[in-house]
C-alpha cells in the first residue's frame, strides 16, 4: 500500500512533464508563435536593460544637444535625432521600460479585479450575479478609451493615475470571460464532492475552481497586453498620460507629429515599437492559445 502511495506523487508529475511536452510541441508548431515570443524577450530585455544599454543615457535623462538637431539616421545615430538633439534610440529603447510595466501592470490590475467579480457572481449567484453582471454591463457599454480619458483627465497626469483610469475600464472583459467559466465548473464532481466533506464556499471557489480556469485567464491577458500597451501610447499621444520628458512612445509619437514628413525618423521608429509590440503580443498569445486551450485551435 505504502509503493502504490508512493508512486502516485511520482505519477502526477510525471503527467504534468508530459502536458508540458505537449503544450510545448503545439507551441513550437507555429513560427509565428515563436516569432512573438522572440519578440516579446526582446522587448522585456530593453524593458530592463534598456537604460545601460542605450547608447546616450543622458538623453534619456533629459539631456539635450542642439548642435545635433535633426540628423537623420546614421552610423553615429542609428534612428536619428529629434528637435532637442537627443538619440531617437535611446529614447525609443527607454521608452519600453514605461509602456510594457504600465501595460503589464493595467493587464494584471484588470485580471485581479475581474476575476474577483466574476467568481463571486458567478459561483453565488441569484442577486449578487444580477447585481455585479449589471454594472458590469453598464461599464461594457461605455467605450473603453473613452473612460481613461475621462478619467485620467479628472485625476491628473501621471502613470499611477493613467495606470488607474485605463484598469477602470478593463476589467469588466474579464468580470464576464471568468463569471461564465465558474458556472460552467460549479457543477463539477469534484466540486461537489469538496462541498460534501464540508468545505466551505471561498476555499471551493479559490482552491478548486480559480485554479482550473487559469488558462483562458492567462490567454485573454497575453492577447489584451498588445492592445494595454497600445492605449498606454493613446493616452501619452494626446497628453493625457505621461509626461514629457519621461520617455514613452506615446509621447513620442507626439512630440514627433508636428514634423512630419520633413523629420520622419521622429515619428517612424516610436511607431514601430508601439506596432511590434502590439503585434508580438497578439502573435504569443495565440501561441498560449493553442497550448492552454487546444479545443479552441483553428
Amino acid at each position: 500500500m505504502s509503493a502504490v502511495a508512493g508512486n502516485i506523487p511520482s505519477s502526477a508529475a510525471a503527467a504534468r512533464l508530459q502536458n508540458w511536452r505537449r503544450g510545448l510541441y503545439r507551441f513550437r508548431q507555429s513560427w509565428l508563435s515563436v516569432v512573438g515570443l522572440a519578440i516579446v524577450v526582446l522587448l522585456l530585455v530593453a524593458a530592463i536593460a534598456g537604460p545601460w544599454l542605450v547608447p546616450y543615457p543622458e538623453h534619456v535623462a533629459g539631456g539635450i544637444n542642439t548642435g545635433a538637431r535633426f540628423k537623420p539616421p546614421s552610423a553615429q545615430h542609428w534612428f536619428g535625432t529629434n528637435e532637442l538633439g537627443q538619440d531617437v534610440l535611446s529614447l525609443v529603447v527607454a521608452g519600453s521600460r514605461v509602456s510594457l510595466l504600465a501595460g503589464l501592470a493595467v493587464v494584471t490590475l484588470a485580471a485581479i479585479v475581474g476575476t474577483v467579480v466574476g467568481a463571486v457572481a458567478g459561483y453565488v449567484g441569484r442577486w449578487v450575479d444580477e447585481a455585479l453582471m449589471r454594472f458590469t454591463d453598464l461599464m461594457l457599454t461605455l467605450p473603453s478609451l473613452i473612460l481613461a480619458m475621462a478619467v485620467a483627465a479628472a485625476l491628473g497626469p501621471g502613470i499611477a493615475n493613467m495606470v488607474f483610469a485605463i484598469v477602470l475600464s478593463w476589467w469588466p472583459g474579464f468580470a464576464r470571460l471568468v463569471r461564465g467559466e465558474v458556472m460552467a465548473r460549479k457543477e463539477e464532481v469534484y466540486v461537489q464532492a469538496a462541498r460534501a466533506l464540508g468545505a466551505s464556499a471561498p476555499r471551493i471557489l479559490f482552491r478548486h475552481i480559480l485554479p482550473n480556469i487559469v488558462s483562458p485567464i492567462i490567454v485573454k491577458a497575453s492577447l489584451d497586453m498588445g492592445f494595454a500597451i497600445l492605449t498606454v501610447a493613446s493616452l501619452g499621444f494626446v497628453g493625457i498620460g505621461v509626461k514629457p520628458p519621461t520617455p514613452e512612445w506615446g509621447v513620442l509619437l507626439s512630440l514627433a507629429r508636428g514634423y512630419l514628413p520633413d523629420y520622419w525618423w521622429t515619428a517612424i521608429f516610436p511607431g514601430c515599437a508601439i506596432f511590434l509590440a502590439v503585434f508580438a503580443f497578439n502573435l504569443l498569445g495565440d501561441g498560449l492559445r493553442d497550448v492552454l486551450d487546444p479545443r479552441a485551435r483553428r
